[in-house]
């Protein structure tokens, strides 16, 4: 399984992108999909997780702001970023784990089988 993640890049605060994570070797309807980041000089955190039914959960620091999705034709998973905050600055990874994923370990970086390179987002103030 592979998992190539793009659309990193530098925007100013209030602004928007969107990142995109094409997966390869497994199906996005058939795993959980799941968005971290790491921020400079800290450790990865959870941003946004995808069941397979669809259901989403965000960090808290991200809700309102940010929505995972995904295009199931074309096996690729989104994470649409919008008012952005220097504070989102950071190394955002995808990451695809098994099916039946508990919510409760939706944040757990350990419970991921499979992850991408990483795509960097800077928001300046």
């Amino acid at each position: 399984v592979q998992l190539q993640a793009s659309g990193g890049g530098l925007v100013q605060a209030g602004g928007s992108l969107r990142l995109s994570c094409v997966v390869s070797g497994a199906t996005v309807t058939s795993a959980t999909m799941a968005w971290f980041r790491q921020a400079p000089g800290k450790e990865r955190e959870f941003v946004a997780r995808l069941r397979y039914t669809g259901s989403q959960y965000y960090a808290d620091s991200v809700k309102g702001r940010f929505t995972i999705s995904r295009d199931n034709g074309k096996n690729t998973v989104y994470l649409q970023m919008n008012s952005l905050e220097p504070e989102d600055t950071a190394l955002y990874y995808c990451a695809a784990g098994p099916m039946g994923l508990i919510a409760s370990q939706a944040w757990n970086e350990g419970a991921y089988n499979y992850w991408g390179q990483g795509t960097l987002v800077t928001v300046s103030s």
